[in-house]
């Protein structure tokens, strides 16, 4: 029954009183060594603090860039993955997603990393130059939108 439970005999012990005179068994130092910071009473030192070393977060460096709060952010989509995963047609960038080549939402730029061989007619939002000119050379088009 529940109300005749009980621990294990040696399982639970009291603390030891330190600093409570010396045959207790902690007394003088209480544990705490002769001399110094550690020895001595409200010896807590704030978070991050070093011994007296110039602490980390003071070493970082001061100036760590900018990033614009505006820029665009642009999902990459490559011509190898066009070449290896679509058929030669006409795309935008909705396709693009529902043929899952394109995953998030933001809006889509081609660049130029692969050959193409099949014709594409593209409608994205963004392109590199070697994009372009490799998608006509191929006898596709690429068309950016106004969005």
């Amino acid at each position: 029954m529940l109300h005749t439970l009980a621990s294990a005999p040696g399982s639970r012990r009291n603390r030891k009183r330190i600093a409570r005179g010396s045959s207790a068994g902690g007394g003088t130092t209480g544990g705490r060594g002769y001399k110094g910071q550690q020895s001595r009473t409200g010896k807590g030192r704030r978070f991050g603090f070093e011994g007296g070393q110039t602490p980390l977060l003071r070493r970082q460096p001061k100036l760590g860039g900018f990033r614009s709060p505006r820029r665009t952010m642009y999902e990459i989509v490559t011509l190898a993955t066009l070449e290896a995963k679509l058929d030669a047609g006409s795309y935008d960038t909705a396709a693009l997603r529902q043929a899952r080549i394109a995953r998030t939402r933001n809006p889509v730029k081609i660049l130029a990393r692969g050959d193409v061989k099949k014709k594409f007619t593209l409608t994205v939002d963004a392109a590199s130059e070697g994009a372009i000119e490799a998608i006509k050379k191929a006898g596709g088009a690429l068309t950016l939108s106004k969005s």
